[in-house]
Order: structure tokens, then sequence, then C-alpha cells
């Protein structure tokens, strides 16, 4: 009974063994996924900040402006995209909505990114657009990887429309979370005007007035590794009008402001990383190492249980061998000289 429960022992020390690295480089990369139906919004506010009036073509002051990001997973293009690629992917319907203090629209971005449910890698089958124009990602965007490194990645501009390095700053802590700090700078660069402004002003208006828009800013992004969500972000923001062809005029300030994530979304967001973040680890680290250690245990017991099985069979031996053969009957006679 005690060799049977040590070979019963040893077979399933080596599955759960088995079973370990399976889990973190097979099952994680098939179960952590990003879901396709995910809805969020996010509210970010730019308090004292400088914003134009379309009506006079002069900068002032306001005393807030609010940012509201909402992003919708699209279910029905994302299984389009699968049927045609054979990839699990996402597809985001983002759309940035920019409001002045009296809640006036000052400009509305929307915005299609099509990714990776689990690499959030781009994936290019068509559809992806800025503000209706078609782009083609290099990098991520809203979100990092799971697992995330300590190393530069690739972060995708919405204004530029173009891909730029986000610098790994290091680690740092936040509302009780060790996170990855990450910024990145666009340098002042001619951007296109949104096709959505106040007043009724187009595109084409600003550009019969003479008028060019630039843009510069520092991205700044708090990162939890184990999901790869952003918990945090912020941008010290600017734009101007730049008269065409006349760089000697003086440039007209559109917005510049220190954009952050309004409090309680933090708040929020941060319970909501908080609770995901569990899963990954489940997958990644609980699960694979205890099952590790627990094939060790394993091993560790059937051997015991066999040393001991080998033990009481060597002590059962050696007490048999020592005692005097019992003489059949008859014997002792014959061994006497006696006759039958």
């Amino acid at each position: 009974m005690r060799r049977r429960a040590s070979l019963v022992l040893l077979a399933l020390a080596v599955f759960f063994a088995a079973l370990s690295p399976l889990l973190r480089w097979y099952a994680f990369p098939r179960l952590a996924k990003v879901p396709a139906g995910r809805y969020q919004t996010v509210v970010l506010e730019a308090k004292d900040a400088t914003l134009i009036d379309y009506g006079t073509l002069e900068p002032r002051t306001v005393p807030r402006l609010t940012m509201i990001q909402t992003l919708k997973g699209n279910v029905e293009e994302a299984r389009k995209v699968k049927k045609e690629t054979g990839r699990d992917v996402v597809v985001w319907d983002t759309l940035s909505h920019a409001a002045g203090p009296d809640g006036a629209m000052v400009s509305q971005i929307p915005e299609r990114y099509v990714f990776d449910a689990h690499s959030q890698q781009p994936v290019h089958a068509g559809g992806e657009h800025v503000d209706g124009t078609p782009v083609r990602r290099d990098g991520i965007e809203f979100k990092w990887p799971f697992l995330v490194e300590k190393r530069d990645y690739r972060y995708f501009d919405l204004m530029t429309r173009t891909s730029a390095p986000i610098h790994y700053r290091g680690t740092r802590d936040f509302h009780g979370l060790r996170v990855y700090y990450f910024e990145q700078t666009i340098p002042w660069t001619e951007v296109p005007l949104p096709r959505r402004l106040p007043l009724g002003i187009t595109p084409d208006t600003v550009r019969a007035l003479g008028l060019e828009r630039w843009y510069s800013t520092r991205r700044m992004f708090w990162v939890d590794p184990t999901t790869g969500a952003p918990v945090n972000g912020e941008e010290v923001h600017q734009e101007e009008m730049r008269w065409t062809g006349h760089p000697e005029k003086k440039p007209i300030t559109a917005f510049a402001g220190h954009v952050k994530m309004r409090p309680d979304y933090v708040d929020s967001t941060v319970a909501l990383v908080k609770s995901q973040r569990q899963l990954v680890l489940l997958l990644t680290s609980y699960l694979p190492w205890g099952f590790l250690a627990l094939g060790g245990a394993l091993l560790v017991l059937s051997l015991v249980l066999e040393a001991r099985d080998r033990r009481a069979r060597a002590a059962e031996l050696s007490h048999d061998g020592g005692k005097p053969e019992r003489a059949a009957p008859g014997e002792g006679a014959l061994s006497r000289g006696g006759s039958p």
C-alpha cells in the first residue's frame, strides 16, 4: 500500500510540475484578453487654462476646461475582423470631447482603434481612423500590454497621427499600487484642425483666414505593470494658431493648460485595476508557482514513502534471515541416526 501511494504521489507531482509552465506560457496568452465589449468614460480637467475665442480670435483665461474621453468596444466589428484575420481583436470607438466652462463644445475628435486582444498591438484590418481620416498605427495607444516591461514603447499621438517613443522614467507608488511612470514629449508640430469646432466654424474657415494649427505636449502616464492599464494620466498641452507664411506674426494661443484626470475618476480607475490585476496574477504567478511548489512537495513526500517502504522490506528480509529454519517432521530422527 505504501509503495502504491508513493507512485500515485509521484504521478501527481509530475502533473502539477508540468501544469505550472502550461498555465504561464500557454493558458495565459489565451485567457488574458481585453474584453471586446468594454465601455469606459474618463473625465480630465485643466484649471485656469487659456482658450481661444473663435468669435474674436483672441485668447482668454477660463477657470476650467473639461475633456471627456469615451471608449466603447465595438463587438460586431471585432467579430468581422476576427473572421477576416483569424485573430482575437478589440475594436474601440472613442470620442475626445472638449468643453468650456459653460459646457459648450470646444472640439470633438472621434477615433477607431483596432488591436490584438492580448498583446495590444495594432491590427491593420481597415477602419482605423482619427477624425474620419484613415491612419495606420504603429505602437500602442490607451493601454500597455499585460506584464509591462521597464523599457520605452512606441505610443500613438492623436493630434499628429503618428507614433513616437514614450519613455520609462522609473517606478513609483501611486494610491497603494507600485506603478511604472512613462513620459512622452511631442515637439511643436503642425496638425490638422478638428472637423467639429464651435460656432459653426470649419477647418476651411480657419484656413481661409490664413491660420494653421500647431501643437506640442508633454504626456505622462502612471501604468499598472501587471494589467498594463494606466491608473492616471496628465498632459501639459499647448496649441497655437500660426499665420501661414508669416512666421514674424505673433501666434494666437488656441489652448494651453495642464490637463489632469479628475480625482474621482482616478479613484474608480485604481479600484478597477486592483480587482483586475488579481486575475492576471492568478495565471502568471499565484497558480504557476503554487503548482510548482505543490509538485515539489508531492515529489518529496513520494520519495519519503518510497524510502520508508524500502527500509521496511529490508528489515523484514533481515529479520527472516536471522531465524533458524524449522525442521520438517521426522527430519530430527534421521539427523540423529535413528531408523525410520
